[in-house]
């Protein structure tokens, strides 16, 4: 027989399951996904794009953003729902109470998308989130 199979570890497979979430993503500049875990099960998904009944940027084929630094803090010319926040608005707090946030993403910016390796919520999110009773939010990281 050959070589074992190697199965993922845990982090890296919720991370996979952000990667494809985000690809609903309708933003131009980055693509974000979000996983909730609880009870090592997935308990909501979440990506970045215009709020419900808005026109979306990839429609507009326009970003108000696209120039402006990432995680600038001020978002008014931003239609975009964070993907945290998306997640999020499908729980109650005793739902969230204890569980993990998985945080993957894509930058749009240049040829190719590139998976990024220091997604990290916003100052806003970073507060729902320590609000919401989530105890650990986990992004890629760069190979060592």
């Amino acid at each position: 027989m050959g070589e074992p199979i190697k199965r993922l570890d845990k982090d890296t497979y919720y991370l996979n399951i952000a990667l494809a979430v985000s690809k609903r993503s309708t933003c131009l500049k980055r693509h974000y996904g979000c996983v909730i875990v609880k009870n090592d099960s997935v308990i909501a998904t979440g990506y970045n794009g215009s709020a419900r009944n808005q026109e979306n940027c990839c429609d507009k084929g326009q970003c108000e953003r696209m120039n402006v630094a990432h995680n600038s803090g001020n978002y008014a010319d931003c239609p975009a729902v964070h993907a945290e926040q998306n997640a999020l608005l499908l729980l109650s707090r005793s739902e969230t109470i204890g569980a993990i946030l998985y945080l993957a993403g894509e930058d749009l910016s240049g040829e190719e998308p590139i998976c990024m390796t220091d997604c990290k919520p916003c100052p806003i999110c970073e507060r729902m989130i320590m609000n919401s009773g989530i105890i650990k939010v986990v992004g890629k990281k760069k190979a060592e």
